[in-house]
This record gives structure tokens, sequence and C-alpha cells, in this order.
């Protein structure tokens, strides 16, 4: 029997769309579906905070 191991990013503050490993690591993560995923890192960027905070529903915070 194969094992399959989730492979976690290197960086866990920055989403790394190109690669599909962290992509599903990250929708893991986020409960949500990979095009969820690149919308909301589209409309905030690749910071793993504000992607969060998009998909959760919140208000971004900006420092």
């Amino acid at each position: 029997m194969a094992y399959v191991f989730d492979s976690v990013p290197a960086d866990r503050g920055v989403i790394d769309l190109a690669d599909p490993r962290e992509v599903h690591w990250w929708c893991k993560q986020f409960g949500c579906s990979e095009e969820q995923l690149r919308d909301a890192v589209g409309q905030v960027g690749t910071t793993a905070a504000n992607v969060e905070q998009l998909l959760d529903g919140h208000d971004i915070l900006s420092i």
C-alpha cells in the first residue's frame, strides 16, 4: 500500500499557487476548493493570513 504524505509549505506565510502540493495543502487548511483559493489570492495577494481572513468572511486587516 502506498502512503501519501501531505507536503507542508516551506513558508506558511505565503501561498505558492505554482506548486500543486501547496495548493492542495492550503485548500485542506482553509476548507476551500482550488478555485476559491485562487480567487482569494487574486483578490488579496499571496499572504496566507489575508487569504484566510477573506475565506472566513472577515475584513482584511492591513498592517
